[in-house]
């Protein structure tokens, strides 16, 4: 699995590519584990990186996002216990972490001189990090669908359908303390799908009512919400966030303050 990888990477037109080609290819080696586990009886895989995987986002992420469906067989430690032996028996030097003390669990896989064996770093002991959280309290009503995907190898999943992938990157546009371009990068393919999706509105109340306050924030409103929003922040500052990760970087030049009202009024 090494060798396959590393041919991918030094074939990345840049370091930027080649990371986020690196990167893409490790999680579907997590994903994979995660199925070999049956680890998608218990979790939904969300986020992002679902988009991306499952309905073929132009950008690359860097997590892996999932949330509790049930706690019937669940056994984050031991999945990812799999996933260090997985990657060791594919060629990789990974470490491993996992922490279970809060609502959202927390685990790290880190891969040793890989970056060094890519041409990508001169350190030997520079790692490439992916994160994996696990939220074991997710708000209600998040539907779920299961499909074999293939992206570098084949599994099966279990994730939200896409208004309810929708609403989790809404909810996150909404409440993230800071302003993250690939949130409304994401919202702007959401708003330019024909036909329109439209978010999963009981799952964003639910999460709205879980993080701000039972009936502070009204889910029908979050265009509303979203514009208002949108005129406080730096444009510029989310065009810069987002541009590494896009498969075309000159696609960033799509997040303007026009460009995002004129999709949120529609």
């Amino acid at each position: 699995m090494k060798e396959p990888l590393l041919t991918l990477v030094r074939a990345a037109p840049d370091r930027g590519q080649a990371l986020n080609t690196m990167r893409e290819y490790l999680q579907a080696l997590v994903l994979r584990s995660f199925h070999e586990s049956e680890a998608f009886r218990s979790l939904a895989f969300v986020g992002g990186t679902a988009l991306r995987f499952l309905h073929g986002l132009p950008r690359f992420s860097e997590n892996l996002d999932f949330s509790l469906v049930s706690p019937d067989g669940y056994a984050g430690l031991a999945w990812m216990a799999k996933v260090k032996r997985d990657l060791s028996l594919a060629g990789f030097s990974p470490e491993v972490t996992w922490n279970e003390r809060k609502a959202i669990h927390t685990g790290w896989v880190r891969l040793h001189g890989i970056l060094r064996d890519a041409g990508l770093s001169p350190l030997a002991d520079e790692k490439l990090a992916i994160k994996v959280e696990v939220d074991t309290r997710p708000p209600g009503d998040g539907r779920c669908e299961r499909q074999i995907v293939t992206r570098h190898l084949s599994f099966l999943l279990q994730y939200h359908d896409l208004p309810s992938l929708m609403a989790g990157k809404i909810h996150a546009l909404l409440t993230r303390r800071y302003a993250k371009g690939r949130d409304w990068y994401d919202l702007v393919w959401y708003l330019s799908q024909r036909p329109p999706v439209a978010p999963n509105l009981a799952l964003l109340g639910n999460a709205l009512d879980q993080t701000r306050g039972v009936g502070r924030l009204d889910a029908r409103r979050w265009a509303h919400e979203a514009k208002n929003r949108l005129l406080t922040i730096d444009v510029q500052a989310l065009v810069d966030d987002v541009r590494p990760f896009l498969e075309r970087p000159q696609d960033a030049a799509l997040l303007t303050r026009e460009n995002l009202l004129g999709l949120l009024r529609e």
